[in-house]
């Protein structure tokens, strides 16, 4: 369960807020219009952003005062992170080791979760070689191998034709099933939360509401939710 209580950021003049507790769902999509705060909570979950005031919780232990590297956490962003000079599992061992010097049962890991998303046949190329639907796997693959109980997920399929980014929606909830992690997903389309998120959040001028079942926050939409939506 993660737990934002009281949570308070402030960067270049903008100010966030949140009061609330995310979990119940495995999948929680979080939606608004741009500069809202979405990427801005995000952000502040993962430590990238300092807290003003409050705390970030996850089954009841503050990791607000953990460096990012230290909490319970991996987040994937828009670009998928991927060094163009490693090949893909080098990019993928980077999750287990910086030094990617790895054990025989890290690689055994890491070969593991190239199957999963399925890229074992890929992992002496290089991402400039890949299209976008397998760069955002083995991105997938690299969140994995870090076997984090909590993603982050900003935007990493927004490049996507709909078809792809559909497939690629599919395997997270796979993939968030099969390892039990927890997913707070960033998207603009409403037709991604339907799709794979039980709970949605909506966030508008820095305040972020509490979740709601996606299909019930559709059906009945708030007033600010409805004029995003048109």
């Amino acid at each position: 369960m993660l737990t934002l209580e009281n949570l308070r950021t402030e960067q270049d003049g903008f100010r966030l807020s949140a009061d609330l507790s995310v979990g119940a769902a495995r999948i929680t999509a979080v939606i608004g219009p741009s500069g809202g705060g979405k990427s801005t909570l995000l952000n502040a979950i993962a430590g990238f952003v300092p807290l003003t005031a409050g705390r970030v919780l996850w089954d009841g232990r503050d990791i607000g005062v953990l460096p990012p590297g230290e909490r319970p956490l991996s987040i994937l962003f828009q670009d998928n992170n991927l060094f163009a000079h490693l090949d893909v599992a080098q990019n993928v061992g980077l999750g287990l080791r910086p030094s990617l010097r790895l054990s025989a049962a890290q690689q055994a890991r890491l070969d593991e979760a190239l199957s999963q998303v399925g890229m074992a046949g890929f992992a002496g190329r290089k991402p400039g070689v890949l299209s976008g639907g397998q760069q955002s796997r083995v991105a997938l693959a690299r969140v994995l191998v870090r076997a984090r109980p909590l993603l982050l997920l900003d935007e990493p399929f927004a490049a996507l034709g709909p078809a792809l980014r559909a497939e690629m929606l599919d395997l997270v909830a796979v993939l968030a099933r099969s390892s039990d992690t927890r997913v707070l997903m960033v998207t603009h389309d409403p037709a991604d939360a339907r799709r794979i998120a039980g709970e949605t959040m909506f966030v508008e001028a820095g305040i972020v509401h509490p979740p709601v079942v996606t299909e019930a926050l559709f059906s009945a939409p708030p007033e600010g939710l409805r004029d995003y939506l048109g």
